[in-house]
């Protein structure tokens, strides 16, 4: 039980993505099937259409914009703030997550890369955008991809040529597919350290105190 309380945050989190992508997967593949009946092709295993450019696609197009806007924003928050808002350091004040580590070096149970200094600890204090960086790439390379062999199998049923990957990264579906992700993440996250200047959640970290005045900035 106490495993689960001190991970009940990662635990739920995680345990709703996968919920949702099976849903999504479920969903997907009864919509896929839908499509080749209008073209007149016969269903595909459920097992094939996981493996389909079109379901893959779908998946890596979503996380590529999640990592993109994760990694923006950890970049942003470490030099632009917002006053008032709880997502932002406080302009007027000194800020712990901007401390030099080289300070708590001795301390037994500061992180190894503190205790170690130099290059390693410059490498350890922007691994946390660093990491999300090369997630995100990851995810472009991946969504590219597997658009193109989505792209291909529609080609197909209209007996048309494939486009190659470097063709596909210059089209505008690949770009139109991107964009209108990305938009809706960056709209969320200027919505939420908008109202996030004004409103409250009681017993959330991610807003201010409830009795705290609206120009208060962080926690």
């Amino acid at each position: 039980m106490r495993f689960f309380r001190n991970n009940g945050l990662l635990i739920t989190v995680f345990a709703i993505f996968v919920a949702c992508l099976v849903g999504q997967a479920i969903s997907g593949y009864f919509a896929s099937q839908q499509d080749r009946a209008m073209h007149g092709l016969a269903n595909q295993s459920f097992a094939s259409f996981l493996g389909s450019g079109e379901f893959q696609e779908s998946v890596f197009e979503n996380w590529e914009s999640e990592f993109l806007e994760k990694w923006t924003y950890v970049f942003l928050t470490a030099y632009l703030v917002q006053r008032g808002s709880a997502e932002s350091r406080d302009p007027d004040a000194d800020s712990p997550e901007n401390e030099d580590p080289a300070r708590h070096r001795e301390e037994p149970d500061a992180p190894w890369p503190v205790r170690r200094g130099g290059i390693i600890l410059w490498l350890y204090s922007h691994s946390l955008g660093t990491a999300l960086f090369l997630i995100f790439v990851a995810t472009f390379v991946f969504h590219l991809w597997q658009s193109t062999r989505h792209a291909a199998e529609e080609a197909a049923l209209h007996h048309q040529p494939a486009e190659t990957i470097l063709a596909h990264l210059v089209s505008g579906q690949f770009w139109f597919e991107s964009f209108q992700n990305w938009q809706s993440e960056f709209l969320s996250t200027g919505v939420l350290v908008l109202l996030a200047i004004w409103l409250r959640e009681r017993g959330s970290p991610e807003s201010k105190p409830v009795h705290a005045p609206h120009a208060k900035t962080g926690h």
